[in-house]
């Protein structure tokens, strides 16, 4: 038997960041994956998503500046624009290989199952550990409908190799409304299909409310308080049934949520809690057995589960594990829905700002007429700043083609507590979203 200083579970960027840092201090680390090495993010998941809607991006500029200097906007080749994306996604799993090779990380492939908190059985090799890191990540989850298993998930549209003339997404998300942009930009007919009127829920409704009509005008159906009973095959289509709905498409692809991938693990056998919101850490993210650590999309916590998020444990857990951190204490973390118009906000939570309503008052400010957004015909580009009982901004909220400029910005601004005159001392390159700062604060 193999004995390890560290034994990591799972390669996504979590996992292989903390490996490395674990390598680094000097330990003997071994990495374990069962799937694809590198992990959802950038096999999957939103780097594949992002360079899809990179091609959207670039037709949606061309498409609001129609009669200001050009006639048509460029059509979108699907196939090849998957031939794009694969130019990243194919070498990813050779790549992280290959630099975990480089750094004398021992990788192992195959899934993961305890047979005490310090062993482990691999493909039939048992391995032992002083400490384990999990870091296995989530995967889309199944509704449960007749006819479940004719539902198929954002990794089936990232692999498309043509796209179906009409597609129906069940649920109301991320997932569903960045894939729904892609796909419609690409010539599809789509349907979204939600079981109440509140998607996004963790965004401001009025805003939501307005990203919603932005992708009506172009053309993506949306249908509300609708709960899907059932899926069946037509040959070639599919049908989908429900309260006050029955609609056929090519593909219906399944966006209600993810769950953690802890099954297979055995973590029984170890001594580790967990429930269907995955696994449960403390201020350290340590398990409840005490050398078991966890962090990234497993780990049941209130924080958004996002790459950056993962990134950010994979540094603090490696300090953790070596015995000398403080309690974790995470940064605001900005939360951005993409497409054209990109969904954006920091600060307080939806959920808190509706348990308190009498602690805050809010201001919308129509961006659009503002010369760094008119110049480029933002349309509907707006900002919703929530202030507190002392008039400090709790939260912002984004909608515009440079969201995701402008929260980053204002990210720091809001850390850092400056103020309107602090960020006046300040020269930005003009026109930007960062030449406009001071205006928010």
């Amino acid at each position: 038997m193999k004995k390890y200083d560290a034994i990591v579970i799972g390669s996504g960027p979590a996992g292989n960041s903390a490996a490395y840092g674990l390598k680094e201090q000097g330990k003997n680390v071994a990495i374990i994956e069962s799937d694809l090495w590198g992990g959802t993010c950038p096999n999957r998941g939103c780097d594949p998503k992002k360079m899809l809607m990179s091609g959207v991006e670039a037709q949606k500029r061309i498409e609001t500046m129609i009669g200001k200097g050009f006639e048509q906007a460029p059509k979108i080749v699907w196939e090849d624009l998957m031939t794009f994306k694969r130019s990243y996604t194919d070498s990813v799993p050779q790549n992280t290989k290959d630099g975990l090779d480089a750094a004398e990380i021992d990788r192992y492939q195959g899934q993961a199952s305890f047979i005490d908190a310090n062993q482990i059985v691999v493909d039939d090799q048992n391995l032992a550990a002083d400490q384990f890191l999990i870091a296995t990540g989530q995967r889309p989850s199944v509704l449960p409908i007749d006819g479940q298993d004719l539902l198929q998930s954002s990794t089936d549209f990232l692999e498309l190799e043509h796209l179906p003339k009409k597609i129906a997404f069940i649920g109301a998300g991320y997932i569903a409304f960045e894939l729904a942009v892609i796909a419609s930009a690409a010539g599809s007919e789509v349907h979204i299909i939600h079981h109440n009127d509140h998607p996004l829920k963790e965004f401001d409704q009025d805003l939501v409310t307005d990203l919603v009509e932005h992708m009506k005008s172009d053309g993506i159906q949306f249908h509300f308080n609708v709960n899907t009973k059932a899926v069946e095959l037509l040959h070639p289509q599919y049908r989908i049934t429900g309260e006050n709905i029955e609609l056929t498409a090519d593909m219906v692809i399944g966006a209600t949520g993810r769950v953690p991938n802890v099954e297979g693990l055995n973590l029984e056998k170890a001594g580790v809690n967990y429930d269907k919101r995955g696994i449960s850490v403390d201020d350290h993210l340590r398990t409840s057995q005490q050398n078991i650590f966890a962090c990234g999309d497993v780990v049941a916590k209130s924080q958004p589960k996002l790459t950056p998020v993962a990134g950010f444990e994979a540094g603090y857990v490696v300090i953790a594990m070596n015995g000398e951190s403080e309690e974790i204490e995470y940064p605001m973390i900005p939360t951005i829905v993409f497409g054209d118009q990109r969904l954006a906000r920091i600060g307080v939570s939806e959920r808190e700002l509706a348990a308190h309503p009498e602690k805050y008052h809010s201001q919308t400010m129509e961006l659009s007429r503002w010369y760094t957004y008119h110049r480029i015909n933002d349309q509907g580009a707006k900002i919703k700043l929530i202030y507190d009982e002392e008039d400090k901004i709790a939260a912002i909220t984004c909608l515009s083609q440079l969201a995701d400029e402008v929260i980053n910005y204002l990210l720091i601004i809001l850390t850092k507590k400056m103020t309107h005159e602090e960020v006046e001392k300040y020269i930005f390159a003009y026109p930007s979203p960062a030449s406009d700062l001071s205006y928010f604060i």
